[in-house]
């Protein structure tokens, strides 16, 4: 899958465990980084927002954390604790026709290597 976004600064939402990590590896060992997810985030520019949501609890932030840093997935917030059930996003539309939101499905554990992103600097 391939998108193609303005040269703006965009902001990044990602669920953690079977979207960036293997899913509860954290319970059965340790963490795993999926693949193409490193290249994905070295991609990502650094005026660029990431936001990472789980439902991990509290109780293993400094873990998580300690993992995500230790691998180079770099992250400006991350909220512990949210909900198993969907994930909606929902933002208004640009006058200019500008698409402000996306919505990306990924099979669990498959990681970012069929991800990918272009910027357009004509949008």
């Amino acid at each position: 899958m391939q998108l193609t976004m303005s040269p703006l600064a965009k902001t990044w939402i990602f669920d953690l465990d079977g979207t960036l990590l293997l899913q509860n590896g954290y319970k059965f060992g340790e963490d795993k980084i999926l693949p193409g997810v490193k290249d994905f985030f070295d991609k990502i520019p650094a005026t660029d927002f990431i936001l990472i949501v789980t439902a991990r609890e509290e109780e293993v932030r400094e873990q998580t954390i300690n993992f995500l840093n230790k691998v180079g997935i770099r992250f400006n917030e991350i909220i512990f604790g949210v909900p198993t059930g969907e994930r909606i996003l929902v933002n208004d539309d640009k006058p200019s026709g500008l698409v402000t939101s996306y919505a990306v499905r990924l099979k669990r554990d498959a990681g970012l290597g069929d991800l990918d992103f272009e910027i357009d600097e004509n949008l």
